[in-house]
């Protein structure tokens, strides 16, 4: 069945499917029909996310092994409820726990899994393993090899970490050496890995498969139509990010997205697109860095090209030099294209295979193309043209399409989301995952417009508003996006702030501040100390991070432990001690007078969830407020004891006063799931029809035969709080629509009415 709403879990040794089978009661009352697991099948020993897998045809034995699964979906069951589960088919851990792998370690061209793993064989026959801590030419290979575990030498060559990008012969998960991806193209491959999800589906244990990072699959299309074939009419979504006005294609016969498409629309929607530039000008003259993020783009872009995908670009020179129609074309000439067409790939990838180039490609070559031009050499012009003419041609050899595609997908991923949005600081609350970056905000009319387009194209998509790649969580950006409503105000607060701090880069404070004040516990007080320092602690752990993904002070590789320690000492001593008291009492002074509109951003996103086309996804405890940061802080354990505890026995009188513990966001989510429940139809096939409103007001009808449900929330809520201390909304912001049943009391700062048939 096509589920009616889901609760995202993260399974792991320290909340298995006995955990969640004790939870089941309290999910049902809240109202989601599915539970939507994290990868379920066996991973690295103490892995807390499950995209490391090992063994694709064994349920992991941490989370309780097939037996507990099986007690698990029962009482789903029990309940009337499913299960949908996320699937990894791109990639493995390179781990000696990965028995394939280990295999082809062995054995190498000969191995059984040898044609499962993305590996180019025709280079010298071997593998390249980058497991050494020093050169080569200073290890006593043999004793690292047997230090390891690794079989004796032959089909492996041991090299140094640090040279992976220009030398590995094999292609990873990104730029993660311990992750290496799958040829689902392969057809015993592909049953391998499927074997025993689709046995699990097949036998009503599982009712959906999300499919992880479907853009680094050599066929993506392809493999969605396959893995329908299999699965029937089970609910199949993909994770897919979508930019630059991308639409997903109808024929890949899937549901939808898993949602960060939503997640992006919706946010934009709370920001104000005037103040786009003013807070670009800002941000270029605190930081001393661009204010234009597609300036920030390209030089990541070229940056992460060489530094990381060095061979996995040569692979791809390699490809095209075979090719007849670029035989006399020098290989320096094709790299220069290449490289230039890859830096301004204005969408993760093309779809084109062997025997289709689809016409939805068209645009986005056509803009490569134009980029290339632009940047490029102007000598090279011809060959940016015939390249052009060759990615159309459907004729052509598929091979060098395919390694194209699949090196354009994990650049745009690392160069935007993992090293752009820690560079680029005009507001955090626009960076996040599947963000489109060069839009900051949007008009209701836009919203709507996308909505409807949603109700016509992919009505069951997810719609998300956290997940377990965010950046921040869902009311933290709706906090931040406050500070679009008065640019100028902010920015003159955060120069303030700048300018007290010790001397760190400016655009490291700026971006601290903001995280500072978007992520703020509302029930956090200056005089907690022990609350302090626990938020301090999770606020340093961002920044390291933010820090060694920005690649500019620090990084991963080349840690600048001096630098990260200065940031380190400032940020402890700013939130968990009293050596900036002054400053700090300031910003939560300020925090204080946002958070109440904050709160009513909030319910206003979490609404329009609820409501629009398609199937809402609460991301674990998030029915509670969600100031979480980017992992792992967003999976830490969530106490869904006290959840249990306020469903079903508070009211809005309890909860209006005390909004900031989080009960008012679990009844508001409580009553429309309960809606949904009652009228799914109404839901799943009715109309979504726009209604006019001032434009601090979103408005629009879901209508299906005798049944409609209108929505009003505010939209720009910053001037709309009547008092700091509460959510209630003054009277010129006051709203009503007729309706025979009000489900939500007037004191709410949001409004749905439904009428239904007698």
């Amino acid at each position: 069945m096509t589920p009616r709403a889901t609760q995202r879990l993260q399974f792991h040794k320290g909340f298995t499917f006995a955990d969640a089978e004790a939870l089941v009661p309290y999910f049902a009352d809240l109202g989601v029909s599915h539970l939507y697991a994290s990868p379920i099948t066996t991973a690295r020993k103490g892995s807390m996310h499950g995209y490391d897998v090992v063994d694709p045809t064994t349920v992991n034995p941490e989370l309780g092994g097939e037996a507990a699964l099986e007690r698990l979906s029962a009482a789903l069951k029990q309940r009337s409820m499913g299960l949908i589960v996320d699937i990894v088919p791109n990639h493995m851990a390179a781990s000696l726990e990965n028995a394939w792998w280990k295999d082809v370690l062995t054995h190498g061209r000969a191995s059984r899994y040898a044609r499962s793993f993305d590996i180019d064989w025709d280079a010298d026959g071997t593998v390249f393993l980058p497991w050494l801590d020093r050169p080569a030419a200073g290890a006593d290979i043999a004793a690292e090899a047997a230090k390891a575990g690794l079989p004796q030498p032959g089909a492996y060559r041991l090299g140094w970490w640090r040279t992976a990008g220009d030398r590995i012969n094999w292609r990873r998960f990104f730029d993660i050496n311990e992750l290496v991806c799958l040829r689902m193209e392969d057809d015993e491959t592909f049953e391998r890995v499927h074997a025993l999800v689709l046995r699990l589906c097949a036998a009503g244990t599982i009712d959906g498969l999300r499919v992880d990072h479907v853009d680094g699959l050599a066929d993506p299309a392809g493999y969605c139509r396959k893995l329908r074939q299999q699965l029937g009419t089970k609910y199949l979504v993909v994770e897919k990010i979508l930019l630059a006005g991308e639409s997903l294609p109808q024929s890949w016969q899937c549901d939808g997205t898993t949602g960060y498409d939503f997640m992006n629309e919706v946010s934009a929607l709370q920001h104000d697109p005037e103040a786009a530039t003013p807070l670009a000008d800002a941000w270029a003259t605190l930081s001393g860095r661009t204010g234009d993020f597609a300036v920030e783009e390209e030089a990541a872009r070229r940056e992460i090209l060489a530094r990381s995908f060095g061979a996995q670009l040569e692979a791809c020179v390699d490809a095209f030099a075979r090719a007849s129609r670029f035989e006399d074309i020098s290989r320096p000439a094709l790299r220069r294209v290449l490289t230039e067409l890859l830096v301004h790939f204005p969408v993760y990838r093309t779809y084109a295979t062997a025997e289709t180039r689809p016409s939805e490609d068209a645009p986005f070559l056509a803009r490569a193309v134009s980029g290339a031009k632009r940047t490029g050499l102007p000598s090279d012009g011809w060959l940016i043209d015939q390249l052009h003419a060759w990615f159309q041609d459907p004729a052509q050899d598929a091979e060098p399409l395919r390694r194209f595609q699949q090196l354009s997908a994990p650049i745009a991923a690392k160069s935007v989301e993992d090293t752009g949005f820690y560079r680029y600081g005009r507001l955090l609350s626009r960076n996040d995952v599947g963000f489109d970056p060069h839009r900051f905000g949007s008009s209701a009319a836009e919203f709507h417009a996308q909505m409807r387009a949603r109700q016509r194209t992919f009505p069951q998509a997810m719609l998300a508003t956290a997940t377990h790649d965010h950046k921040r969580g869902e009311d933290v950006r709706a906090r931040l996006a406050l500070l679009s409503e008065d640019p100028a105000g902010w920015t003159t607060r955060l120069g303030n702030w700048i300018e007290r701090a010790p001397r760190l880069d400016p655009a490291d404070l700026a971006m601290l501040f903001q995280t500072v004040v978007g992520a703020w516990p509302l029930d956090l007080e200056l005089d907690d100390a022990a609350g302090r320092k626990v938020f301090a602690e999770r606020v340093a752990g961002w920044q390291e991070k933010a820090l060694r993904e920005a690649k500019l002070r620090s990084d991963w590789a080349h840690p600048d432990e001096a630098y990260e320690k200065q940031a380190r000492d400032f940020t402890v001593a700013l939130i968990a001690e009293d050596r900036h008291l002054t400053l700090l009492t300031d910003i939560f002074t300020f925090i204080q007078t946002i958070a109440p509109a904050g709160a009513v951003n909030a319910l206003a996103q979490l609404v329009l969830k609820l409501t629009v086309p398609g199937v809402p996804d609460l991301y674990q405890g998030t029915e509670y407020w969600d100031f979480s940061l980017v992992d792992p802080d967003n999976r830490r354990p969530v106490d869904f004891a006290a959840r249990r505890r306020s469903l079903g026995t508070t009211t809005l009188d309890m909860a209006l006063p005390s909004w900031r513990d989080g009960r008012l966001k679990q009844i508001v989510v409580e009553r429309l799931l309960a809606l949904r429940r009652a009228k799914p139809q109404l839901f799943s096939d009715g109309s979504y029809e726009p209604i006019e409103a001032p434009a601090h007001l979103v408005a629009f009808r879901r209508r299906h035969g005798a049944d409609a449900v209108h929505v009003v929330v505010p939209r720009l809520a910053g001037h709309l709080v009547l008092d700091p201390g509460q959510i209630t909304l003054n009277k010129d912001a006051a709203f009503r629509l007729a309706g025979d049943a009000e489900l939500f009391d007037d004191r709410l700062p949001l409004s749905v009415f439904s009428t239904f048939r007698r």
